[in-house]
């Protein structure tokens, strides 16, 4: 059994560092490039591990997903398994290639993401159910995000609805998420971008006024007893839902970004190692927003995420900013 499994795709990022973002058939000359491991379930999974080393649940973090049989797959198990990410559910297909993300970072930190998904795009349901049945128990943590199929996913939300897991759903890359799949979340981490659109796919309507805090509320009376964190960005997240039934804005870290690739990565892991622990949503959203501030202070997604200590200290200097 695990603390936090995490079902998501394994990816290797290719990524280029700029000036600025190239414009729809434009070519951009110049900048410095980098192979990282990536992927934003083999993110996430490191994420977790690097927030729980030195606990109470240290080495309690998995993956389910697939790479393929090629040289790629390889150096990414072994890269997750020297992060302590048990990956006994992580298949190896044969035929099938390694997922390829296309990054181009500007000077400012901002990105563009291009994905192959290969071997992530063959993953199933019935492999998902028979994964969590052996590494879900009352009291784990399963976390998702939308880069597996459809049916992949919903087969996640289910099994940990059937064990007594807690299920928190990133729902990114943005996409049309099926009513059911939102039913089953405990915990949905949108940014603000995301948040409204899932509003509009459940049916209801959100003003304008006050942006992803006025969408994050309509989502949770649309979804009774789903806890809600919008992601913001530089300016933090906002939670709403029964641990927060009046809204809390989560203040972000100052930090200068020079990549946001993995910044949400290290929010969701950092989240949820924080409710494997047994923190309040509050607690874990502060060091969710902690985390993914301090990953966008380094190039590249999974060298960037942050170690435990690393994220104690961001939360005590927010404390004492208070």
């Amino acid at each position: 059994m695990a603390a936090v499994v995490v079902l998501g795709s394994v990816n290797v990022d290719l990524v280029v560092v700029g000036t600025r973002l190239p414009r729809a058939g434009e070519t951009v000359v110049g900048g410095r490039f980098a192979r990282h491991h990536g992927g934003k379930g083999g993110n996430q999974a490191v994420a977790a591990a690097r927030a729980l080393r030195g606990g109470s649940a240290h080495g309690g973090v998995a993956i389910v997903g697939a790479v393929g049989d090629d040289e790629l797959g390889r150096e990414a198990i072994a890269a997750l398994e020297a992060e302590g990410v048990d990956c006994s559910a992580l298949a190896v297909r044969q035929g099938a290639a390694t997922g390829v993300a296309l990054i181009v970072v500007d000077g400012s930190g901002e990105n563009q993401i291009a994905v192959a998904p290969g071997a992530n795009a063959t993953v199933s349901a019935g492999e998902v159910d028979e994964a969590l049945r052996q590494l879900l128990a009352p009291g784990s943590m399963l976390l998702a995000c939308l880069e597996l199929p459809m049916e992949a996913v919903l087969a996640g939300g289910r099994a940990a609805r059937k064990t007594g897991a807690r299920f928190v759903l990133n729902p990114a890359p943005a996409q049309d998420v099926p009513a059911g799949l939102l039913h089953l979340a405990h915990v949905i981490t949108p940014n603000e971008h995301e948040v409204g659109a899932l509003v509009a796919a459940l049916g209801g309507t959100a003003g304008t006024a006050d942006g992803a805090e006025e969408a994050a509320r309509a989502l949770v009376a649309l979804l009774p007893g789903l806890d809600c964190v919008a992601t913001l960005g530089g300016r933090g997240a906002f939670m709403v839902g029964p641990a927060a039934p009046d809204g809390c804005p989560v203040r972000a870290l100052p930090v200068e970004p020079v990549d946001t690739t993995g910044a949400g990565d290290a929010l969701n892991g950092a989240l949820a190692a924080a409710l494997a622990e047994g923190r309040t949503l509050r607690e874990a959203v502060a060091r969710g927003v902690a985390a993914g501030g301090l990953a966008t202070e380094r190039i590249g997604a999974r060298e960037a995420l942050p170690f435990r200590n690393d994220i104690d200290r961001a939360v005590r200097l927010l404390e004492e900013r208070r």
